[in-house]
């Protein structure tokens, strides 16, 4: 933690490891999802867009080491940063076959400037051997794990195709081979309270988990919950009620857990609901005031 920041916020954890400014590349390896391509579903999760969250460079014919010298060029000149953490981030990038995945990781392995690799995926896309050779990659990894809910229920609801249960055992597998496991956590779902939202925190604590995603649950245009949405069946939650469940979750929440994010980013226009999604560095704004007002810090409210 920082003055600046009363949570222990990535920037930080990386800059006290490299010594100076890391930022991430998001890169689109190609993958599919399971909640995709029929072997689950494929309606997919019932807030995902249809490009999975990527940033579209490989549609418009950019292979790895274009997107990552995309990239670089413009963080390098915003930020003066000269390393680099390689997110691939599109969709589930360990589903699929070993191989395809390790040839991906071997294309990675050249690119100039990176230090390590965030890589995006689900709980029921890891086996031992996928698992193993992550954990031999060197630098700094991080497994990006959506549980999203801890319960069930909702995640039966919002289509996600894994319970609870699946994501506790895929996170103890990783930190067993020493991967440090990010787990995303959304507030807002269908049929959550703010309490539910909170209890996934509790839930987190408990996991060998070092760092956390939380999201705000935005509506994208052509999702399941678009439909929802305008049918006036769901209704995303008020910009205080996240910032109040963000500081909350703070408060709740283990102080070695690294911030990787506070809130979420919808693509260039697909966002729906609600408005306010839309104005990131107010609604961190809002979320820092309150946690000075209130003097949050990490962990303030864990018993004990």
């Amino acid at each position: 933690m920082t003055q600046e920041r009363p949570y222990n916020a990535l920037s930080g954890h990386l800059r006290k490891r490299f010594g100076e400014r890391v930022q991430k590349i998001p890169l689109d390896a190609g993958f599919s999802c399971p909640n995709r391509d029929g072997t689950l579903s494929r309606a997919g999760c019932a807030f995902c867009n249809a490009n999975g969250s990527g940033s579209g460079l490989l549609g418009q014919g950019l292979d790895l080491a274009a997107q990552w010298d995309h990239w670089r060029a413009r963080l390098a000149k915003k930020y003066k940063a000269r390393l680099f953490l390689a997110y691939l981030q599109s969709f589930s990038n360990t589903h699929g076959p070993l191989e395809r995945l390790r040839t991906v990781l071997a294309e990675l392995e050249a690119l100039p400037g990176r230090v390590g690799l965030c890589i995006g995926t689900r709980p029921d896309c890891l086996d031992p051997e996928k698992l193993d050779l992550l954990a031999a990659l060197p630098g700094e990894t991080w497994l990006d794990l959506g549980l999203q809910s801890c319960r069930d229920e909702t995640l039966r609801r919002i289509n996600r195709g894994h319970d609870a249960a699946c994501f506790a055992r895929a996170a103890e597998s990783a930190a067993r081979r020493g991967i440090k496991v990010c787990a995303h956590l959304i507030a807002g779902l269908p049929g959550e309270s703010a309490d539910d939202f909170l209890a996934g925190i509790d839930f987190l604590n408990a996991l060998p988990v070092c760092g956390i995603k939380l999201h705000n649950l935005y509506v994208c245009e052509g999702t399941p919950l678009a439909a929802e949405y305008r049918a006036g069946r769901y209704a995303p939650p008020e910009r205080d009620e996240y910032v109040r469940a963000v500081c909350e979750a703070l408060a709740r929440l283990r102080p070695d857990i690294v911030i990787h994010r506070l809130t979420g980013d919808a693509a260039p226009g697909e966002l729906l609901a609600p408005d306010w999604a839309a104005r990131k560095q107010a609604l961190l704004a809002a979320v820092h005031d309150r946690l000075a007002r209130l003097e949050i810090s990490q962990g303030c409210r864990i018993a004990g």
